[in-house]
């Protein structure tokens, strides 16, 4: 631990430097963090119940939104783990002794790092709410509208449930890889000053 009379010998852009890379870090661990295991909870729910429904209720859209949310969580994933490290660079550059403290270049590729892990991780999630989603679009344009009873006749035409929790996940996933980006920008707006 680094006392009061090590840190105030610091630089005040370094210190300053430091404490955002703190915030910044644990605001986006904690944000991605919980939104990432509300995501695959809801998911793993998804997953389970899907292996429930008969074979000929499912659709391959939902199939596919499913797989590149699991994707998007695995990038998520690894953004929980670049937010953890920022902190640790905020321990790392508060050291009076400037061998411990990493280079500039380090920390900016890290933290480009982040940046490309977020919008991949965007991307992956856009990608499985659009699968999702046009698979929604089409059930709910083949259902006849002449009322629920003709409804039944096809109930692999029925927007279910579990395809709204799909999406949901998905956005969840989205949100969090936003909170990632925002963190992963303002911290190289600060390292690059």
């Amino acid at each position: 631990m680094v006392n009061k009379s090590d840190s105030s010998s610091l630089p005040a852009a370094l210190q300053q430097i430091a404490v955002a890379f703190r915030l910044a870090g644990w605001l986006s661990f904690w944000t991605q963090l919980v939104l990432g295991v509300v995501s695959a909870l809801v998911l793993l729910f998804a997953s389970v119940s899907r292996d429930v429904v008969p074979q000929n209720q499912q659709n391959p859209g939902t199939g596919l939104g499913v797989f590149l949310a699991v994707c998007a969580l695995i990038t998520l994933g690894l953004s929980v783990y670049l937010a953890f490290r920022y902190t640790q660079i905020a321990k790392q550059l508060r050291s009076p002794n400037p061998n411990n403290r990493p280079r500039k270049l380090e920390t900016v590729k890290i933290v480009r790092l982040g940046l490309i892990v977020n919008l991949v991780g965007i991307l992956l999630s856009l990608l499985g709410a659009q699968a999702i989603a046009g698979t929604l679009l089409l059930k709910s344009l083949s259902v006849p509208q002449i009322g629920f009873g003709a409804a039944i006749a096809a109930p692999q035409q029925l927007i279910r449930p579990l395809d709204i929790f799909v999406v949901q996940a998905n956005t969840n996933t989205v949100a969090a890889h936003f909170c990632g980006l925002v963190a992963s920008l303002f911290l190289l707006n600060r390292a690059t000053k």
